[in-house]
């Protein structure tokens, strides 16, 4: 087993994967095409270094550049030990990395705007999927045609604060407002609700996963992504690390691993496929399968690349909305180690 859990994990891919779920054999080196020749950038040690990341849930194609990097062989590359952790408390991440009880962990960019207001010491180091995956989710064979068919209609959501601040936003492009809706909380069930007929459309769900399930389950959905209706793009999946580590050498030599991984999860599709379900019984599935497929354009190819005025335009979206009550400096909480 390549991942450790903390009490309370165990459990196979859940039927509903949604955004705030905040939310792992022989090395395939040695027999799979090399992706490049990686220059060495940063002094290694003499033998490996532990380093601990903590997902923000269980092990899934999200992750794929992490779980690569760890069975091609690149984090042992660049002389780590990396150890991934799924939480048993989706919310747990950020706070582990703050109280410095792991090394790493991934998040998310709109959370990370709130816990930066909150004052956790933690910092946006990099970026691991690019773009956001959120999405609005109604039945393709159901009454829902466009966003403005929404009005008078149920939407489910898991989480309240940013899932109902973005489907407000995006009901205003099409002339509604949130008390144009009912608001239904379907705690986490986000198709099962759906396919259930509870709501006619649900807000919170991830593209990748949510899409494939129900085509799987042969009844096919309909998605409205928020950045195309009134919603700034922003990064869905981030690095974080405590503020004091930025200057730790293992994290560059990580970000190298993530790097190498990230593109030769393009260059060689099966043969990184081949790493990720080798890497923990259950993973080879159908669903994950097809996730993986919709997921690989959305990585980060230059994981460690920062795009500032993203962030920004990001933070002000939120204030706007109160979601944060005051703007935190972005240079505090948000860095590019290179």
């Amino acid at each position: 087993m390549t991942i450790n859990r903390m009490p309370g994990i165990d459990r196979p891919m859940s039927s509903s994967i949604s955004r705030r779920l905040f939310l792992a054999g022989a090395s395939l080196a040695a027999t799979a095409p090399t992706a490049f020749a990686q220059p060495a950038l940063t002094q290694k040690p003499a033998t490996p270094e532990a380093l601990s990341v903590a997902l923000d849930w269980f092990v899934n194609p999200d992750h794929a550049p992490l779980v690569v990097a760890k069975e091609a062989g690149f984090f042992k590359d660049a002389m780590l030990d990396v150890t991934l952790v799924a939480p048993a408390d989706p919310n747990a991440p950020p706070k582990l990395v703050a109280a410095k009880e792991v090394d790493l962990a991934v998040s998310y960019q709109p959370q990370l705007h709130l816990l930066a207001e909150a004052g956790l010491p933690i910092v946006r180091i990099g970026t691991l999927v690019a773009t956001p995956l959120n999405s609005l989710v109604a039945l393709r064979n159901g009454p829902i045609k466009s966003i403005a068919d929404l009005k008078g209609r149920k939407v489910g959501y898991s989480i309240s604060g940013f899932e109902e601040a973005i489907l407000g936003t995006m009901l205003q492009s099409a002339g509604l407002t949130i008390k144009d809706v009912t608001l239904v909380n379907v705690n986490f069930s986000l198709s099962p609700a759906l396919l259930a007929k509870q709501v006619d459309a649900v807000i919170g769900a991830f593209r990748n996963f949510e899409l494939n399930q129900m085509d799987l389950e042969k009844r096919p959905g309909i998605a409205f992504f928020p950045e195309e209706h009134g919603v700034p793009a922003y990064d869905e999946l981030i690095y974080i690390t405590h503020q004091q580590r930025l200057t730790d050498p293992r994290i560059r030599r990580f970000f190298e691993a993530i790097e190498r991984a990230s593109l030769y999860i393009v260059n060689h599709p099966k043969e990184a496929w081949a790493a990720f379900v080798r890497h923990e019984k259950g993973l080879d599935t159908e669903l994950n399968r097809r996730a993986w497929r919709d997921t690989l354009p959305r990585f980060a190819m230059r994981p460690q690349a920062l795009d500032r005025v993203r962030y920004v335009r990001f933070a002000d979206y939120l204030y706007k909305l109160n979601l944060i009550g005051r703007q935190v400096p972005i240079d505090r909480y948000v860095v590019s180690l290179n």
